[in-house]
């Protein structure tokens, strides 16, 4: 039996999308690959059960939510990944590097006939930041391209803007306040805290969440906030709140207020003694503040 002869990658790299790294590989014909494994996690999935054949993409692009937006070309180029072997003289898997901007299209449409799966949000969020970078850094390379620049222009430049846009664009999906800050709650009300991935929550909880964080950041916060990410018709906001705070000095406070409340609530059993603490420890920053304002005379009152 004849061994099977496999193309070998004349030149490989990472490109780096965020926080993530995709090895990617040129072959000896001139097929661009990006690794199996880099582009699943590239698109915010588990690796799952992802062999040599990529089970965990094939099954996620044969579903029915997102089979009906993907053409048989791709559809066969994801379930049929490139078999090859590295400089190193492993055997590894790959895709046709354009397969990924062709799955966050399918994605995006799939979106937009509400065919995609609520678990599969997230997935979403990744296709819409990665077509929107891709798209972001195509353009700069056509007019490098046309200027001539491409030839003096350093070898990661347009990496380094991909990852540079990603990057930022995660930031605003990051998750602010952790898992632990709700499931305590819950457990100080004497609540089931049911589905944590959810972020649907009951009403109240957005209340209580003003009540022990942004009535407490910094005098006027609060009002502000509702100012700038207002409800709609039905009483929805477009926004998170902590997505309209800087960067430089918003979020770090909030993040350190966050921690600061965790805290008490771990040290406490009961509700009535964790919000006496917080009273005490972390008190609302619109109340008592005439103990900060001067006298026309220049006394503090």
């Amino acid at each position: 039996m004849s061994k099977e002869k496999l193309q070998k990658a004349e030149y490989s790299g990472e490109l780096h999308i965020g926080e993530i790294e995709i090895p990617c590989y040129i072959l000896e014909d001139g097929q661009r690959l990006l690794s199996q494994t880099g582009m699943i996690k590239s698109l915010g999935m588990s690796s799952g059960s992802a062999g040599k054949g990529g089970d965990r993409l094939s099954s996620f692009a044969t579903g029915k939510g997102l089979k009906p937006f993907i053409n048989n070309d791709t559809l066969d180029r994801i379930t049929s990944p490139v078999k090859f072997m590295t400089s190193s003289g492993n055997i590894a898997y790959g895709y046709d590097a354009t397969v990924l901007a062709d799955i966050c299209e399918a994605v995006l449409d799939a979106k937009e006939k509400g065919a995609l799966q609520k678990q599969q949000e997230h997935i979403f969020r990744m296709a819409q930041i990665l077509i929107r970078g891709f798209a972001k850094v195509g353009i700069i390379a056509l007019v490098d391209e046309a200027t001539g620049y491409q030839e003096v222009r350093a070898r990661r430049a347009l990496e380094q803007i991909l990852e540079k846009f990603i990057s930022d664009e995660l930031q605003k999906w990051a998750k602010t306040f952790p898992d632990e800050f709700y499931e305590n709650l819950y457990r100080l009300k004497g609540w089931y805290y049911y589905n944590p991935a959810s972020v649907k929550r009951p009403s109240v909880i957005g209340k209580f969440t003003n009540d022990l964080i942004y009535e407490r950041l910094a005098p006027g916060v609060l009002d502000e906030l509702r100012k700038k990410n207002p409800t709609d018709s039905k009483g929805r906001r477009k926004q998170r709140h902590h997505q309209w705070l800087t960067e430089d000095v918003g979020h770090p406070r909030l993040r350190e207020h966050i921690a600061a409340v965790l805290a008490l609530m771990k040290a406490s059993r009961k509700w009535d003694t964790f919000y006496r603490m917080m009273q005490q420890a972390l008190p609302k920053q619109n109340e008592n503040l005439e103990l900060l304002l001067e006298t026309k005379d220049g006394d503090i009152v």
